[in-house]
């Protein structure tokens, strides 16, 4: 086999199998409280999540284009999914997860993953720090009211957590430095408080774990139009929920390692992953950002994580339940909290000052409408559609007209610079003093500027016909050849011979 193929397959798959396996570890830990909280507001049972995660993940390590990114099932697509679980059943869920699926494996196809392009740095900032702070906030709930002893072990997970690897590089112990301090956190506290006899919620009171390995079977719901009718647009929010939020996980990773990848394959990959765990009962996913995170932070670089995190939350929940059912829930939440404070992009609260505020603007309105939503895609929605009009703002104001006046021909000439479209187009057009120029020759030179749209070159043919009415005799030099071709799709050829650049005739 040619060596090179084996060096390119190891650095995808696995540059170092105990990191990888230990770094899956760490995520499979962390998806388990989620996974379960999901599942809850989904409205379905926890072993429908913990299927799920395990499928998605077993497959999307082989059919995604993100190496060492976790996908499982996930609170948006849940809080999507939830009305019509209570509506018409689990059943109609799994076939809603078939169709997204398919949705989703046709939009890699059609290679439409550059959409996300249009997503600005300050959008997706704001998408990394409302998850993070989203994450936070779902572990609340397992602090309410919580006794001495329970508050006691969160200190304890989080000293274990931070305070091993220091206490390694301080010592120079290789054993603190290689095994994750957050599966140490994890066994430290499951035998204390077993030991201690704490009265610590476990892993067992979030609800009944699974006792079997998930069975292949096809939704039951009936094959018909009124079935495609009550799932269409449920599949289709599902769909985007998960494209959104996974190819943007894709490139929180790419920036976490220094790597790229493909994000039309991770959007194909994905939609055969949910169409595979509709098919073994399980809700549809997609990319989780802090367990992605956790698993960069421990050394995940390659698909033997992803693979790992699935086939370990499978061992844990079927092989090991009895054991696993006593980790004290705090100890995940311990987790949790450290993803938290991994995911939240600190150095953006001292870029609000630094940044240009209408940046700092779509950050902010970002993370406010997905808190105030819990709904990522609708977070990023409201900031893109904000960066967007912000750009145009900008680039409006980049257009500079300039009179000259021939002394001696008498000749009027305007110099445009810049971008004329939609959102600059009346600016233009004020630009023009008709009256002043009234009965004069004419010369509209546009070779400095661009004409994006058929609102800028109708805004120039309202310029020319204006001077036209006051007497004008009107030239316009320097039309670029994309903006020749936009007067050809106007159909007009009373237009087209006013802009051709020839003298314009009344």
């Amino acid at each position: 086999m040619n060596p090179s193929f084996l060096t390119r397959l190891r650095a995808e798959w696995a540059p170092s199998i105990p990191r990888e396996l230990l770094a899956g570890a760490v995520a499979t830990f962390a998806l388990i409280p989620e996974v379960i909280a999901f599942s809850f507001v989904a409205g379905v049972d926890p072993s429908v999540g913990l299927f799920a995660s395990f499928v998605i993940s077993l497959v999307i390590a082989f059919t995604g284009g993100r190496p060492a990114m976790v996908s499982a099932a996930a609170g948006s697509v849940a809080l999507v999914a939830a009305p019509l679980v209570q509506s018409h059943g689990l059943g109609y869920l799994l076939a809603a997860g078939l169709l997204a699926g398919a949705v989703q494996v046709a939009f890699g196809l059609m290679k439409l993953g550059v959409l996300m392009r249009f997503v600005s740095s300050s959008v997706r900032t704001g998408f990394v720090n409302a998850l993070a702070i989203l994450i936070f906030a779902a572990q609340l709930p397992h602090l309410h009211g919580a006794s001495v002893a329970t508050w006691g072990a969160l200190a304890l997970g989080l000293a274990l957590i931070y305070g091993l690897p220091w206490l390694g590089q301080r010592l120079a112990w290789p054993a603190l430095s290689v095994i994750p301090s957050p599966l140490i956190c994890v066994v430290v506290l499951t035998v204390l408080a077993s030991a201690l006899w704490l009265k610590l919620p476990t892993v067992g009171d979030l609800g009944q774990l699974p006792d079997a390995l998930p069975v292949f079977a096809l939704p039951q719901v009936p094959v018909s139009l009124d079935t495609l009718r009550i799932i269409l647009l449920p599949a289709l929010a599902i769909a985007m929920v998960g494209l959104l939020e996974s190819v943007l996980t894709a490139a929180v990773v790419d920036e976490l390692t220094d790597t790229p990848s493909d994000k039309n394959r991770e959007c194909a990959g994905l939609g055969v992953a949910n169409i595979a765990a509709s098919c073994f009962g399980g809700i549809a996913g997609c990319g989780m950002i802090g367990q992605a995170v956790g698993n960069v932070k421990y050394g995940g670089r390659g698909r033997l994580s992803t693979l790992f995190a699935g086939v370990f939350l499978l061992i844990l929940m079927v092989a090991l339940k009895p054991w696993v059912s006593q980790v004290p829930v705090i100890a995940l939440v311990a987790i949790m909290v450290m993803v938290s404070a991994e995911t939240f992009d600190w150095k953006s609260l001292g870029a609000l000052v630094r940044h240009p505020r209408l940046s700092s603007a779509a950050m902010l309105a970002t993370v406010a409408v997905t808190i105030a939503t819990h709904n990522l895609a609708a977070g990023v929605a409201v900031g893109v559609v904000l960066s967007g009009v912000f750009f145009a703002f900008k680039v409006s104001r980049m257009l500079d007209v300039r009179v000259h006046d021939d002394a001696q021909t008498g000749q009027r000439t305007w110099q445009v610079t810049g971008q004329v479209f939609f959102a600059s187009a009346d600016a233009f057009i004020e630009a023009f003093d008709v009256l002043g120029a009234e009965g004069r020759a004419v010369v509209i030179d546009v070779t400095h500027a661009h004409f994006w749209d058929i609102t800028a070159v109708a805004a120039l043919d309202k310029v020319v016909l204006r001077l036209q009415h006051h007497g004008c005799t009107v030239q316009v030099l320097g039309l670029s050849e994309a903006s020749a071709v936009l007067i050809d799709r106007m159909g007009d050829d009373a237009v087209a011979g006013r802009l051709r650049g020839d003298p314009a005739v009344g």
